[in-house]
């Protein structure tokens, strides 16, 4: 009897132990291309499969991210914190040309891989591709500006910090209703026209859909290059953006917003006569795109304050500061700020032209009568000239082209 009982108890010691060698069931996380994906209990290092995956794991759990898909500028790392500023760029295993491998991941040891990109099933291929390569189970997170509440709630969920994607989602739910609520209140003759010249000579721009045009379509203007889809991009000419005659410019780089101003050829445009030629903002990431992830929400304010002058618009460098210590957890100073908004602000209103001086109208004294002080103004006489109200202003703000 004591020998089986010390058998038995031997059997029980070896089941528990093997039953603690078994990890904890991991949860099942359906990703935004509707796959099951088998998380880890614990997730502590994460890799980004593209540049839109790192900013959406920066902001939600920078501590978690082990390097850039893509390396930052000198530009960009001076509105980073220090710290993630110096991660090491990793390489992205997604594009045309993939600059990481199956080899990457093994070496850097990532608990989770993340992919951030239209859901579509190329994305879920590759998200597959990555898992029976690696071993790592990968997510794929919908990168669509107007889905973006969603995508922060979800992946902060998966990533163990739910609060934070709540509240960045709840940010980003704001900034989406207030656009849509400036959409309802503009009316529709009001958009403007507008081309979005990307590269270095700004002569490549996207057709109706494309991604990079997602914040403009979002605030409602009209892309006039929407016709020359489908794609993400499109090359232009001169000729085309001179046809289109655009209300308003957007430029990516600065050497065609130099250009924009400084050449002769673009001197006949609208957009450049008006003084509606602008530099999108790129630091520390793309507020229309580089990447196309949710570093485009501060983009939509930007805009709107752009396009619909008619309206009363909140201040855009205070909501820009408010975007880069809630999303980046960078405190601009007034210089940082000044500096990325100096060819990005919209110019102030135009003032009303001044009214013409009026003369005071003198009144003769009546007869016999003398003044009488603080009786208030004295009754118009017959034929005398009524006093001057004030003046509206009988301009306003243009009206464009629909």
């Amino acid at each position: 009897m004591p020998l089986r009982s010390s058998a038995a108890a031997r059997v029980a010691v070896l089941v528990l132990a093997l039953l603690g060698a078994v990890p904890a069931r991991a949860a099942v996380f359906i990703d935004d291309a509707e796959r099951r994906v088998r998380l880890p209990e614990t997730v502590t290092r994460v890799m980004a499969a593209n540049q839109a995956a790192a900013v959406l794991v920066f902001v939600l759990a920078p501590d978690k991210l082990i390097g850039w898909a893509h390396p930052l500028t000198e530009a960009q790392r001076r509105l980073l914190p220090a710290r993630y500023a110096r991660l090491p760029t990793v390489g992205r295993l997604s594009g045309r040309y993939p600059t990481a491998t199956a080899a990457t991941v093994a070496r850097l040891h990532p608990d989770l891989v993340i992919y951030c990109g239209p859901p579509s099933p190329a994305a879920a291929a590759l998200a597959d591709r990555i898992e029976r390569d690696t071993g790592v189970p990968a997510i794929v997170a919908d990168s669509a500006i107007g889905r973006s509440f969603a995508a922060l709630r979800r992946l902060g969920a998966a990533l163990g910090v739910a609060a934070r994607g709540d509240t960045l989602g709840l940010y980003a739910e704001h900034v989406l209703d207030t656009i849509r609520g400036t959409m309802l209140i503009e009316p529709p003759a009001q958009r403007p026209l507008v081309y979005y010249g990307r590269g270095f000579d700004g002569l490549e721009t996207g057709p109706a859909g494309a991604a990079v045009m997602a914040d403009i379509d979002q605030v409602g203007a009209i892309n006039v290059a929407a016709s020359l889809g489908p794609g993400e991009s499109v090359r232009v000419t001169p000729a085309d953006i001179r046809f289109w005659n655009p209300d308003f410019i957007i430029a990516q780089r600065r050497s065609f917003y130099d250009a924009l101003l400084h050449e002769r050829r673009w001197q006949g445009l609208a957009a450049v006569r008006n003084k509606r030629v602008f530099l999108a903002p790129d630091a520390p990431f793309g507020w229309l795109d580089d990447p196309l992830g949710i570093n485009r929400l501060i983009g939509l304010y930007w805009l709107s304050s752009l396009f619909y002058k008619s309206m009363a618009q909140p201040d855009l460098p205070t909501l820009t500061a408010e975007f880069y210590q809630t999303f980046y957890n960078v405190k601009l100073t007034n210089r940082q700020l000044d500096a990325l908004l100096k060819a990005a602000e919209p110019p102030p209103p135009s003032a009303p032209p001044p009214a013409a001086p009026v003369a005071p109208l003198t009144l003769p004294p009546a007869a016999g009568i003398p003044g009488i002080p603080g009786i208030g103004a004295l009754p118009a006489l017959p034929g005398a000239p009524s006093p001057p109200g004030q003046m509206q202003n009988p301009g306003g703000t243009p009206t464009v082209r629909p």
